[in-house]
């Protein structure tokens, strides 16, 4: 059947290019489309996916981390008196503006952390460790962001809302959803900065102690301090995606792209097949004339199909991978998961015998008696 198949797909190597071409144009445009946005969501959850080892203590309005309302200090002085707690660490995150040495101008979050753990940031260490953010005046911001930081380098001093800093070093991927760059320091220092009040963060991250269970600590938060709502890290992640999902037209954006590929897709290697099937109505009437059934026909067809959703898969996903790593050059860095690789496999395949159809029926209506007349 295969080599039949590939004898037919050899018959007319225009057509077989352009049914290969679309599945090719299909499958790149659905990974492209389909990593962009698997970028975006995992800037969307990445502070917390950066610190899933802590219980996260916010605002009890809060579904969005990337959206946090201020805490009153005192929270978490109540938060480290209930028995199950070990340690609770305060992180800030503040809007500022920074101006450089050669006259440029750019905005960042600002992340403050507690020494001498720092939990809450910094993440993605390159050149730098989190104990150079004790220095007066340091920061780590991030390598990708250096062109839009003036071309700022490390050991480069610059202006935070008109105070001094310098740069202490370099994280290497560390991205945020909605709040622009990412700069990491103390979290004295990104209340000075940002002109934050001493008795003010914008969340915790808890500790429970040795054998107590995260969720009876989370619990205890829940039930007993007013104002504050403690999540396990993984909710609070799918929560935050969820919801930046619910408020903005990203996901039906990248949805309707994905579905506009896979439509053109099916079309193209749809009318193509079918032009081709056309092309050679004689062989498949004299196949059907010496005794062979639709059924072996349409799997003719679909063998076909088969083999150029295979060609198809491999090149167009090459592509794929080739994009990715291009953009991974200016720090748009994602990886696809293995259940993707599948679901696009699936897509290609879908295409592709979802295509023949147009083939099948035609040929199938076919009688054989009228290729041989006139």
């Amino acid at each position: 059947m295969f080599r039949i198949a590939f004898k037919f797909i050899r018959y007319d190597v225009a057509k077989s290019l352009g049914a290969l071409a679309g599945i090719v144009i299909s499958v790149f445009l659905v990974g492209q489309q389909a990593g962009i946005f698997i970028f975006l969501t995992d800037a969307m959850r990445s502070i917390v996916d950066n610190n899933k080892g802590y219980i996260w203590v916010t605002d009890e309005t809060t579904t969005n981390a990337n959206q946090l309302s201020p805490l009153d200090v005192r929270k978490g002085y109540e938060i480290g008196s209930l028995p199950g707690v070990e340690r609770v660490y305060p992180v800030v995150i503040a809007g500022a503006g920074a101006k450089f040495a050669n006259g440029t101008t750019s905005g960042f979050s600002l992340i403050g952390s507690e020494a001498p753990a720092f939990a809450g940031g910094p993440w993605r260490l390159y050149t730098a460790k989190p104990a150079d953010m004790i220095p007066e005046g340091a920061l780590i911001t991030d390598f990708y962001d250096a062109k839009a930081l003036g071309g700022l380098k490390p050991g480069d001093y610059f202006e935070v809302n008109g105070k001094k800093v310098y740069n202490a070093g370099l994280t290497r991927g560390a991205r945020s959803f909605g709040g622009g760059l990412l700069a990491f320091t103390t979290i004295e220092r990104a209340r000075y900065l940002a002109n934050i009040p001493t008795n003010k963060v914008s969340f915790y991250l808890v500790k429970p102690k040795t054998g107590v269970l995260e969720a009876t600590v989370i619990q205890q938060i829940n039930q007993s301090i007013t104002g504050v709502r403690a999540w396990n890290a993984d909710d609070l992640s799918q929560v935050t995606v969820k919801t930046v999902l619910a408020t903005n037209g990203i996901a039906a954006s990248f949805g309707s792209l994905i579905g506009f590929a896979v439509i053109s897709g099916l079309v193209i290697i749809g009318l193509t097949l079918y032009s081709a099937a056309i092309d050679r109505i004689k062989d498949y009437g004299t196949l059907k004339a010496i005794g062979a059934t639709n059924g072996y026909v349409s799997r003719l067809i679909l063998t076909q199909a088969l083999l150029f959703a295979v060609v198809g898969y491999v090149v167009g996903r090459g592509l794929a991978e080739a994009f990715r790593l291009g953009i991974a050059q200016s720090g748009t860095l994602f990886f696809f998961p293995i259940w993707f690789e599948y679901a696009l496999f699936v897509i290609t395949l879908v295409i592709s015998l979802g295509g023949s159809v147009f083939a099948i029926r035609r040929i199938n209506s076919l009688e054989p008696a009228t290729v041989f007349r006139g």
